[in-house]
């Protein structure tokens, strides 16, 4: 978290005033709802998109009251979507601690995103910012297409490297590139600017979540969830794709007969972790992982170097070394 303190010092007058921003933004004259807000207010992560909305703008200009606007839409989205997810997966735990939908059940759990949402749209309609709301629901759009195509391709186990970059661009990069680009119009940054921070926030995301895929390889403990996790939830990822397509015939049958069974043992699993290992799935991976870290870079060089694009490019760094 030192590492992210760092990266977050320019910003960190207004991260600080955002918190309560954003605390007030969910306020309701209903008791059960204040009570549940508050809740997972208290278990919010690293904030590493409003901290994406405030760098970028600040790359560009001066922050203002619309940069907080688009900090605060995109959480609220993003929360929802994570409470919405949890009642989808069935999940009862949401970073250790236990899910809206665990403790209020699915029902309140989906009201609960649906109010989110809701307020959101209200501040970004509220304050006449129309141009970061058409960010925002384009990135909704892309997110639910890409979960609803990851569903579809999960069901036949034949995803391909094209359509697993196409499903994590739409499900997890659009929403990064809906923050730096939010966090760029914000400030009323040139078209070409927009596109620049937008690329960037793009490639970090696609980073970010090839990460989290290498994750699924790693001991039980070091993240959020259980190591084989993706694989029990037949998940084809990256480096099970790589291996697979890297594999005879006869082994990636019996490979993806394990993975379409609805339960498998742990030694199933560590049977499907081993195969990716020696078929090279996992330096395949960090390689590739690595080439969308240098894309995002790239995409930085034509701006002056200051102390925000600094934090940027580190963020690209912590992002791609991080243990969860």
């Amino acid at each position: 978290m030192d590492s992210l303190n760092k990266i977050s010092k320019p910003v960190a007058y207004e991260l600080k005033q955002f918190e309560p921003y954003f605390r007030a933004s969910l306020k309701s004259k209903v008791p059960l709802l204040d009570i549940i807000t508050n809740y997972v207010i208290r278990r919010k992560g690293k904030q590493m998109r409003p901290l994406l909305v405030f760098l970028s703008a600040g790359l560009l200009g001066s922050i203002n009251p619309k940069t907080k606007t688009a900090a605060a839409l995109i959480e609220l989205l993003h929360t929802a979507t994570l409470i919405h997810d949890d009642v989808v997966d069935e999940a009862d735990t949401r970073r250790g601690f236990f899910s809206v939908k665990a403790l209020w059940k699915s029902k309140i759990a989906v009201l609960v995103g649906d109010f989110m949402l809701s307020k959101g749209l209200l501040l970004a309609v509220e304050n006449e910012a129309f141009d970061i709301l058409k960010i925002v629901s384009e990135a909704v759009r892309e997110m639910a297409e890409g979960e609803l195509l990851q569903i579809e391709k999960s069901r036949k186990l034949d995803i391909s490297e094209d359509v697993y970059f196409d499903i994590i661009t739409k499900k997890t990069a659009t929403l990064t590139a809906a923050c730096t680009a939010a966090g760029a119009q914000s400030v009323n940054a040139g078209k070409s600017q927009v596109e620049k921070l937008k690329l960037f926030g793009q490639y970090a995301g696609i980073a970010f979540q090839i990460k989290d895929d290498l994750f699924d390889y790693q001991k039980t403990g070091l993240t959020g969830k259980p190591a084989g996790n993706d694989i029990q939830e037949k998940k084809m990822t990256l480096p099970l794709i790589y291996a697979l397509n890297n594999a005879i015939s006869k082994e990636k049958k019996h490979i993806l007969r394990i993975i379409g069974n609805s339960k498998k043992s742990q030694n199933k699993i560590e049977e499907v972790h081993n195969f990716v290992r020696k078929n090279g799935g996992l330096e395949y991976t960090e390689k590739k992982m690595l080439e969308f870290r240098d894309k995002a870079i790239a995409q930085l060089n034509s701006f002056e170097e200051s102390e925000i694009k600094s934090s940027l490019c580190e963020l690209i760094f912590f992002i791609t070394l991080r243990n969860s």
